[in-house]
């Protein structure tokens, strides 16, 4: 319990951690870091699917248990997708009240990122949970990090002040605490569910790499730039996998 309780708080508040520049630097990020931030982030997520989450799941639970558990992780993410707003805070507009869209952006941003909390705790549960879990976590938190930075920024954008806005885009990430938690309990409760929860947590971590992150990282003219993004990042998970 306590390995998936700091992995857990580690990966959640890396949301908070990207969000720290945004206290000391202008208000603009270039599309092209944006979009290497966000290919890089895929490619750690990538990696850590193929190499750590499928394999045990195959190894634990057969073809099978991999088929229900990924169909299920995509089938929660695309019922998220389709009940939960997608905003794009480089280019939402101002057709909302302030408030209005402070808020539903902060709601879809949490909502969001309560599957990779699931993810995180799933995989400290499995039998190698000391490598697979840690491993995770370090996947989700990279990718939690540019999107701090982003939800920050568009509060900044929207005249809240930067200590204001670094608090609430670590708070978003945080939900992820709470659902790591309930992961971990379930599936350390019933051993049966490992192979399915990891294959779970691989399946939502696709959805989000095909849906969400290579589609943002190739929207601004920057595509061969994202993809050898993407490339690293894989390389870079790579090189953890087999250091660890």
């Amino acid at each position: 319990m306590n390995q998936v309780l700091v992995g857990s708080v580690l990966s959640a508040l890396s949301t908070g951690l990207g969000a720290v520049p945004i206290l000391f630097m202008a208000k603009s990020l270039t599309h092209r870091w944006r979009d290497v931030l966000l290919a890089f982030s895929a490619g750690i997520m990538m990696a850590a699917s193929m190499m750590s989450l499928i394999p045990e799941a195959l190894r634990s639970g057969g073809f099978w248990a991999l088929v229900i558990g990924l169909a299920a992780g995509v089938f929660v993410l695309t019922l998220l997708e389709m009940t939960v707003p997608h905003i794009d805070l480089e280019h939402t507009k101002s057709g909302l009240q302030f408030d209005e869209k402070a808020m539903l952006i902060i709601a879809a941003i949490a909502l969001h990122n309560l599957p990779e909390g699931l993810s995180v705790g799933v995989s400290y549960a499995s039998d190698s949970s000391s490598q697979i879990g840690n491993l995770i976590a370090l996947a989700i938190g990279l990718q939690n990090a540019p999107e701090g930075f982003l939800v920050a920024l568009f509060l900044i954008n929207q005249q809240i002040g930067r200590l204001k806005a670094f608090l609430i885009a670590t708070l978003t990430g945080a939900v992820e605490i709470v659902t790591s938690l309930l992961g971990f309990s379930l599936t350390s409760l019933f051993r049966g569910l490992v192979p399915y929860g990891l294959a779970f947590a691989a399946g939502a971590m696709l959805f989000i790499i095909y849906k969400e992150l290579i589609p943002e990282s190739h929207g601004d003219g920057n595509e061969r730039t994202s993809t050898y993004a993407f490339i690293v990042g894989i390389l870079f998970m790579i090189f953890l996998t087999q250091s660890f």
